[in-house]
């Protein structure tokens, strides 16, 4: 069954978003699950880039449908030859991978020890619904890796970044960042609040890259659809960790509401609000004040 909600949105040229979510009253289903509380009330997107008869698929969607759909897609643009990769292992990023048969599955070897080792919960349903068959990598890299699609130059670079097992894409000829969820509109979601200080560091690498075009996994599906953001996200990200690092010495910063903290990111249009984003705040607070961060 094709999603309902899919929009196939051609952020440029050659690169396309399948995007789901942010449907007022709709939802997946009317149970508590992770395909609407993780992924489609904060709206998602995968992509793929497209030379020719080649195609590279960064992400393959939250449910078997949506990997579904991105390969009827790709298969009816021409494309024989195609690639994916995965920006990390979390699940609404890789549901869709079975979809994709015989397809070299490209992540970093964290992503792939972290699938392995989860495996087992992810196809039980531990969190509904289940992913079953999980695919897992066929090849892993760490740091950096090359790679070509026809004529066109695409980087791979691992980044501790909201999981500490991510990937970026970097196509250094048009200044375009896949962000995977290292970056999201409204704000970032934390997971892993002990590593705080690599987040920064890695948001500063990912700014001396100087992108032109940001396109994250979780933003605004019009400004994907018009090209993506500015280099500004990526300040704006980095901001608001900050603040969550604060807290630790400031714990009473905790109840300052959402739009004061984000004020002059939203006044500069590099963040929209979007009300879900507010409860994805409430539970970075907490995670931070818990303990867990170092």
């Amino acid at each position: 069954m094709h999603p309902p909600h899919l929009r196939i949105l051609t952020a440029h040229p050659g690169l396309y978003a399948y995007y789901d979510g942010r449907v007022p009253g709709y939802r997946f289903d009317l149970r508590e699950n992770w395909v609407d509380d993780g992924a489609l009330s904060l709206g998602i997107a995968s992509f793929a880039l497209v030379q020719g008869d080649q195609a590279l698929v960064y992400d393959t969607g939250t449910t078997l449908a949506h990997g579904q759909a991105i390969r009827a897609h790709l298969d009816g643009l021409g494309v024989r030859h195609m690639r994916v990769i995965l920006s990390h292992w979390h699940k609404d990023h890789v549901a869709g991978t079975a979809a994709f048969a015989g397809v070299e599955v490209i992540a970093t070897a964290k992503t792939a020890a972290h699938l392995a080792a989860r495996r087992e919960q992810i196809e039980g349903g531990a969190e509904w619904p289940p992913i079953k068959p999980l695919v897992l990598p066929t090849t892993t890299y760490s740091n950096h890796l090359s790679l070509t699609l026809g004529t066109l130059a695409v980087e791979l670079i691992e980044v501790n970044i909201h999981s500490d097992d991510a990937t970026v894409l970097w196509l250094p000829a048009a200044r375009i960042l896949l962000a995977g969820d290292t970056m999201e509109d409204t704000l970032t979601y934390v997971g892993e609040p002990e590593h705080f200080a690599t987040h920064l560091a890695d948001l500063a690498r990912l700014a001396a890259l100087g992108p032109a075009h940001i396109l994250p996994c979780h933003g605004d599906p019009d400004i994907i659809a018009k090209g993506g953001y500015g280099p500004g996200l990526i300040a704006a990200t980095a901001r608001y960790v900050g603040f969550l690092v604060a807290l630790k010495d400031h714990p009473e910063r905790g109840n300052t509401p959402l739009q004061d903290i984000l004020a002059p990111d939203l006044a500069a249009g590099d963040l929209h609000w979007f009300e879900p984003y507010a409860r994805v705040h409430t539970s970075n607070v907490t995670e931070v004040l818990s303990g867990n961060a170092r």
